[in-house]
């Protein structure tokens, strides 16, 4: 990709905006809670901004606009940001107001206070093991890979140069350095998408052409047997078991919840951010399905079909801007996952196990250590994901799928069911490793959200039996903090009511 002085330039002048931004903003942390939870100051939009940005990166704009460009998937990529709308109106309703009352800063913490301390820690050190060796080398590697095919920068040049500026401003700033770096890389990269979308209507000759031509891209619904995407797994099976994990006991989404300032301030910048998920396909997924309908003979990787589309249709300057944002969405992603561990690592382990008695100002230290390290650690193994040959997004969806059914039971059932204890928890979550693993052997020909969901069943079958077998005889309780309840407002229930039912309604719409 060849790109003029004034692309190269707004690039670089894009990036340095938001360190500075985002350093800047973020320059009084006193106390840890300021440094991991910015001070549980975060307004509902910021929430909803972050949650967005954390989430996008080279995957959606690179991997789900490829789909579209393919065309055996098509739109029905989109099931994974239509059923995450609604799993975030479950997280806003059933399990923010739980977390937010608790008083918690980390996931694991919360199952530390229902059931044990064994709970918590191997929830923690699952954690950490799964951001540093999946998630963050995913995401390092893609966006390096973004950087060789847009400079032509040597893969392990781009990994560290990505680790080091992300790190960077992570370490300085904790949370509230993330979340304005998130709110304005993710508002270019969304106003960038709309942009694209809109421009490529008018080239392929209207939204009743672009229709036309789509040839059954346009899509939701696929056959039962459908060896990625069965309708089976995506509305009633194991795409709700990741989606729930995600957005509602993923320390890396949920840190900027537990962040807000108020219940309802969370919910309302979850359901934002829920509102943000319905439009994310017509801006990702379409411009794949339009570059294929405009250069379709002229691509040959379908991961190349945004930026390709970005260059042929926008103008000098916007180009560098979307492309920084582009890569931006990386660091976006990176930095919040730098954070959450740093917070998991400090909160769940450091202060517990190591130095009880610190305090604040030994917590911050021990954060930007653990984040230093964490980011070293990740740019380190991020080169061995090139010897995966199932694809970047095979490996972290089919890994976590080792962790994502025993957590999203240990949380369930805890909060459903007094009577599941901690033995029964830890047992449940450790038993996920051997039952998925079995599976992905023994059934290796179905889709792997079909594993999921076996997994998931086997869990809580599990934690019920052993809880009721083998009672305890103690109760954990989990105590409200001073946080000031509200009553829910009116326009919060229609949202979120309205959010679902337009979900529904593009699913009909796009049958």
């Amino acid at each position: 990709m060849t790109l003029n002085f004034i692309d190269i330039t707004a690039f670089i002048v894009f990036i340095l905006l938001v360190i500075f931004v985002s350093v800047y903003l973020s320059r009084k942390e006193e106390t840890s809670e300021d440094y991991f939870l910015a001070g549980r100051s975060l307004s509902w939009w910021v929430i909803g901004l972050s949650l967005i940005a954390s989430n996008i990166s080279t995957e959606h704009f690179i991997g789900q606009a490829g789909q579209g460009f393919k065309g055996t998937v098509g739109l029905a990529i989109a099931s994974y940001e239509w059923i995450a709308a609604i799993a975030l109106v479950i997280v806003a309703f059933f399990f923010l107001p739980r977390f937010l009352k608790s008083g918690i800063y980390t996931m694991p913490e919360y199952l530390g206070k229902r059931y044990d301390t064994p709970t918590r820690t191997f929830m923690s050190v699952m954690m950490l093991v799964f951001y540093i060796g999946v998630t963050m080398a995913t995401v390092l590697y893609a966006g390096a890979f973004t950087l060789h095919t847009i400079f032509d920068i040597p893969l392990h040049y781009g990994v560290w140069t990505i680790g080091l500026i992300a790190g960077a401003y992570t370490v300085y700033g904790g949370l509230m350095a993330v979340v304005w770096s998130d709110v304005i890389q993710g508002s270019v990269l969304l106003l960038g998408g709309l942009i694209v979308t809109l421009l490529g209507f008018k080239a392929v000759g209207g939204i009743e052409e672009f229709v036309k031509l789509s040839e059954g891209r346009l899509h939701t619904i696929l056959p039962a047997d459908h060896p990625e995407l069965p309708w089976t797994a995506v509305l009633i099976g194991g795409m709700w078991i990741p989606n729930l994990f995600y957005w509602g006991l993923n320390q890396f989404i949920t840190q900027r919840t537990l962040g807000a300032k108020s219940v309802i301030e969370g919910q309302k910048g979850i359901l934002f951010g829920a509102t943000i998920k319905l439009i994310i396909p017509f801006i990702v997924i379409f411009p794949g399905i339009i570059a294929f309908e405009l250069y379709g003979d002229d691509i040959n990787n379908p991961d190349a079909a945004f930026p390709i589309l970005i260059t042929k249709l926008l103008p000098s300057g916007l180009i560098g801007i979307l492309l920084a944002a582009l890569f931006g969405a990386t660091m976006s992603t990176l930095d919040s996952l730098l954070n959450s561990a740093a917070t998991i690592f400090t909160v769940d382990i450091y202060k517990p196990f190591i130095n009880p008695k610190a305090n604040s100002k030994k917590e911050i230290k021990i954060g930007r250590i653990a984040t230093l390290i964490f980011t070293v650690l990740a740019c380190i193994w991020a080169p061995v994901l090139t010897s995966f040959e199932g694809g970047l997004y095979l490996f972290i969806q089919l890994y976590w799928g080792f962790v994502q059914p025993g957590i999203l039971a240990a949380f369930l059932l805890g909060m459903l069911f007094k009577k599941i204890h901690g033995k029964a928890a830890f047992t449940g979550m450790l038993l996920n490793i051997p039952v998925y693993g079995i599976l992905l052997w023994l059934l290796p020909n179905i889709a792997f959200l079909h594993h999921m969901m076996i997994s998931f069943i086997a869990i809580v079958i599990w934690m019920l039996a052993y809880s009721y077998m083998f009672p305890s005889k103690t109760t954990r309780h989990i105590e409200i903090t001073n946080i000031k309840t509200e009553k829910l407002p009116r326009l919060v229930k229609i949202w979120g009511m309205a959010i679902v039912v337009a979900t529904l309604g593009l699913y009909i719409l796009f049958f």
